[in-house]
């Protein structure tokens, strides 16, 4: 029998929305609770609190998030009876790993990150120095991810397809790492959704806070029905054929609809449905699905302390987990006791 490690995690620096709920949790939750794979695994689902701090310096905001984040992975139905349920900051090994991994870390490799590119080209464009307000958080963001990633010798990670970049660093690290160390870790593999799990947004982008795009994913039914109703389309009028390539409200329709649904849809933009009937549709359908979940986020959101005991119970796990497999590579690497 194969043993299967899944892990992902999400950034605490916002509200949790449509992208987050397609791309990472949705996917992530439905894996754990299969059983056809034909083999059994373990499920490792963490809030990316360090991450955030790359992001953000607002305190009480990485805080609220949080909180909204692990309200949502409960809401969304995850068993963590099943589940390793965690705050990365919860797990002091991560940070440790983090280090050893950083000493094995090619600079040449740091700099290829899309993240730390995108960066430096912003800051040539507008005739700053190239490393003008650029943090090493964010230039060694990888390496962070990859410690989340090998300190529970994941297996397989569920992202979008803008992280498979990301997971490649991450093998490239194990096998350094390995190749110096003797075999420590296992080369993970990234898992994408059938959608590609880079939903558009608002705007047509990728779904993302950095663009202010996205459509929050516990939202009142009339607030949700305002944000489907911002989503942005072109002048097509009624009765012309409307085209479902670059459509996000096509795109955020069938990361919701079954097969027939999407057929259905495609045939209406053919038939040339109204932009303001095809954004009715849309809502009822997201509606449908997140009614539920929505009722329990909100119930969650006014009890704290049960979150903060879900994490606490999930954080104990993690570091029974990774404090043995941390003296191991302290041995490995050569920091051991000198009798």
């Amino acid at each position: 029998m194969s043993q299967n490690i899944t892990l992902t995690g999400i950034t605490t620096t916002g509200t949790p929305h449509l992208g987050n709920y397609v791309g990472a949790i949705k996917p992530a939750i439905e894996m754990s609770q299969r059983k056809e794979l034909g083999f059994e695994g373990q499920y490792f689902y963490f809030l990316a609190d360090y991450h955030a701090l790359i992001k953000t310096q607002d305190a009480d905001r990485v805080h609220q998030s949080a909180r909204e984040i692990a309200a949502t992975w409960l809401a969304l139905g995850l068993d963590t009876d099943k589940a390793v349920f965690y705050r990365q900051s919860d797990v002091p090994q991560i940070p440790e790993l983090t280090w050893f991994l950083t000493c094995v870390a090619a600079k040449g490799l740091m700099n290829r990150a899309h993240a730390y590119k995108d960066a430096v080209q912003k800051n040539l464009d507008a005739g700053e120095d190239p490393d003008y307000a650029i943090n090493m958080g964010l230039f060694s963001y990888p390496v962070l991810m990859a410690a989340d990633i090998l300190m529970f010798n994941a297996t397989h990670v569920p992202v979008g397809r803008d992280q498979i970049q990301h997971i490649e660093m991450a093998r490239d690290i194990a096998q350094r790492f390995n190749h110096l160390h003797g075999k420590h870790f296992n080369i993970p593999e990234a898992v994408i959704g059938e959608e590609g799990a880079v939903l558009k947004g608002l705007d047509g982008r990728k779904m993302s806070k950095s663009y202010d795009n996205t459509i929050p994913l516990f939202l009142t039914e009339k607030k949700l029905q305002k944000h489907i109703n911002k989503i942005k389309t072109n002048l097509l009028e009624p009765g012309e054929p409307k085209d479902t390539e670059d459509s996000a409200l096509f795109e955020i329709w069938c990361a919701f609809a079954n097969a027939d649904q999407k057929a259905w849809m495609a045939q209406e933009f053919a038939n040339g449905i109204a932009w303001g009937q095809a954004k009715k549709e849309l809502f009822a359908l997201v509606n449908a699905e997140l009614a539920e979940p929505r009722e329990r986020y909100m119930e969650l959101m006014e009890s704290p302390e049960v979150i903060e005991q879900e994490l606490q119970k999930g954080a104990e796990k993690a570091r029974a987990m990774a404090s043995p497999f941390m003296e191991k590579l302290r041995d490995a690497v050569g920091i051991r006791a000198l009798g």
